[in-house]
C-alpha cells in the first residue's frame, strides 16, 4: 500500500499539478525584529495595513502560501487554498512562505512530498517576482503520534532548501538565493516533545484552549491554559520567537453564534508569564494576523506593549 501511495507522488502529473495549480546550525539567539502573520487567499494590503506595518516597524511576514491537506479519494496530499498575489508587501519587509500541513498528512510517510512542497513556493516565487526568500516556515499540529514522520518530512524541507534548484527553472537560483532557514511553529503541548530539526520555532500563543469549554474559558488564550506548559521553556533547546493572537473568532454553537476575542489585558499578561520563563522570547514577536479589522480591535499602544522589547 506504501509503495502504492509513493508511484502516485511521483507521477509526472501530480507534480505538475503542485507546481501550477492556481497560480544546519542553529543561532544561538533570536534577533531583535517585530512580525505578522499574513492568512488570507489573496495578498492584497489597504492603507491601514500598511500604516501598522510602518507604525510598528514589521521587519518580517509571515505569508500563508498554500494548506497541504489529504485527498482521501486519492489517498495523497495536495496542495489547497493557493494564495493569490494581487498586490506587493513593502521592499523593506521580508517575506517568509508559509505552509499550513493537516496532521493527517503525517499519518504515514509520502515520498516525494518535501520536494513538492519547496518547489510549489520556489514556483510561486518566480511567477510572482518574489525576491530574496530566505526563510520557509512549516505548521502542523503534530502529535507523538505523527510527529516521527513530520520530523523526517522537515529533515527532507531542509534538504531540498540545501539543493540549486536551478535544475527546476535558470530563474529560480538567482530570484532566491539565500534561501537556506527552515522554521516551524510549536504549539505548547509541543514543548514537551523532542525539538523538530528546524533552525527556529514560533511559540504559538492563541488556540490554547479547548473550545468546547468556552464557558469556562477563551479556547483563543487564557493565561490558565499556558501556565502548566511554561515549565518546558527555559530548557526548551531551540531558539524560540513569539506569536501571540489579535483576531476574532466566530462560530456557531447549537445554532447560536458565538464570538471569541482576547482582552489586550490577557494577552499582556501571557507575554509576561512566558518572559519571564524565558527572556528570549521579548525579541522576536509576532502577531497573528494582519487585517486591518484586528488592527482597530486595540488601540496603539497596546500593539506597542505587545511588541516592546527588553
Amino acid at each position: 500500500m506504501q509503495q502504492k501511495y509513493e508511484t502516485r507522488l511521483l507521477t509526472p502529473l501530480v507534480v505538475l499539478v503542485w507546481l501550477l495549480t492556481s497560480c544546519a546550525s542553529q543561532p544561538s539567539s533570536m534577533d531583535e525584529l517585530n512580525a505578522v502573520y499574513y492568512w488570507r487567499t489573496e495578498l492584497r494590503l489597504n492603507d491601514a495595513e500598511r500604516q501598522f506595518l510602518s507604525d510598528h516597524h514589521i521587519r518580517k511576514v509571515y505569508c500563508r502560501y498554500f494548506d497541504v491537506v489529504m485527498d482521501e479519494a486519492q489517498a495523497v496530499p495536495r496542495p489547497n487554498a493557493t494564495l493569490a498575489f494581487n498586490d506587493t508587501l513593502p521592499a523593506s519587509v521580508e517575506i517568509v512562505p508559509t505552509v499550513y500541513i493537516t496532521e493527517d498528512c503525517m499519518h504515514e510517510r509520502h515520498d516525494s512530498l518535501a520536494m513538492l512542497v519547496v518547489r510549489r513556493i520556489l514556483q510561486m516565487n518566480e511567477t510572482n517576482g518574489i525576491r530574496g526568500v530566505r526563510e520557509i516556515q512549516i505548521d502542523c499540529d503534530y502529535t507523538s503520534h505523527s510527529r516521527p514522520v513530520f520530523y523526517e518530512f522537515l529533515q527532507e524541507v531542509k534538504e531540498e532548501l540545501n539543493k540549486n534548484h536551478s535544475t527546476l527553472t535558470p530563474q529560480l537560483s538567482t530570484l532566491n538565493p539565500q534561501l537556506s532557514t527552515l522554521s516551524a511553529t510549536i504549539r505548547l503541548h509541543q514543548l514537551q516533545m523532542e525539538a523538530p530539526p528546524v533552525d527556529y520555532g514560533v511559540l504559538m500563543l492563541y488556540n490554547t484552549g479547548d473550545p468546547r469549554r468556552f464557558q469556562e474559558r477563551n479556547p483563543i488564550l487564557d493565561e490558565r491554559d499556558v501556565q502548566p506548559y511554561a515549565q518546558y521553556l527555559a530548557d526548551y533547546p531551540l531558539p524560540l520567537a513569539a506569536a501571540y493572537p489579535v483576531y476574532r473568532w466566530q462560530r456557531q454553537v447549537e445554532g447560536v453564534r458565538i464570538e471569541h476575542t482576547v482582552d489586550k489585558d490577557v494577552i499582556l499578561n501571557v507575554k509576561t508569564l512566558v518572559e519571564r520563563k524565558r527572556p528570549e522570547l521579548s525579541r522576536a514577536i509576532i502577531t497573528y494576523h494582519l487585517d486591518e479589522e484586528n488592527i482597530n480591535r486595540y488601540d496603539k499602544q497596546t500593539y506597542e506593549a505587545i511588541y516592546r522589547h527588553h
